[in-house]
């Protein structure tokens, strides 16, 4: 009898480190279920040079939100970004591919416009600003063509 009720405690503790484990990686893994929270906005760039879904959205340094997923459409690349539900983009907000120090990951900053228009849900940011590809300026710094 004694012996049964150890193996059931250690099954209950077993169970418990397992959910545990289970709610850390999905809050610091950033995964979201069910479409997760906020409203979908869609970006058309001319080129995303290294952007990837997950990456963060920006407005000031603060994140508003993620990169959801990237696709081609009509030769230019389609990024569909997931911004929190209290954030009120306007319809000439400008959205720029930037990167985290000198080589680090890239996230994209929206600087905010001035218009009295709110981008709703499934809205688009049509004013765009291309990535600084840093390879390109250096061939052309090193083969003197600036």
């Amino acid at each position: 009898m004694e012996h049964s009720r150890v193996n059931i405690a250690v099954g209950i503790f077993v169970l418990l480190g397992l959910l545990a484990m289970g709610y850390l990686s999905v809050q610091l893994g950033r995964v979201s279920f069910l479409g997760g929270r906020g409203y979908v906005v869609t970006v058309d760039f001319p080129s995303v040079g290294g952007l990837k879904a997950g990456s963060n959205v920006e407005i000031a340094g603060v994140e508003i939100g993620r990169v959801e997923k990237i696709g081609l459409i009509d030769y230019q690349a389609r990024v569909t970004l997931r911004v929190q539900a209290g954030v009120k983009l306007q319809e000439d907000s400008i959205a720029s591919i930037k990167t985290k120090g000198l080589i680090g990951e890239r996230y994209i900053r929206i600087s905010p416009g001035g218009s009295e228009k709110i981008i709703g849900p499934n809205g688009k940011i049509r004013e765009v600003e291309a990535p600084v590809d840093f390879e390109e300026l250096l061939s052309k710094y090193i083969f003197g063509k600036i």
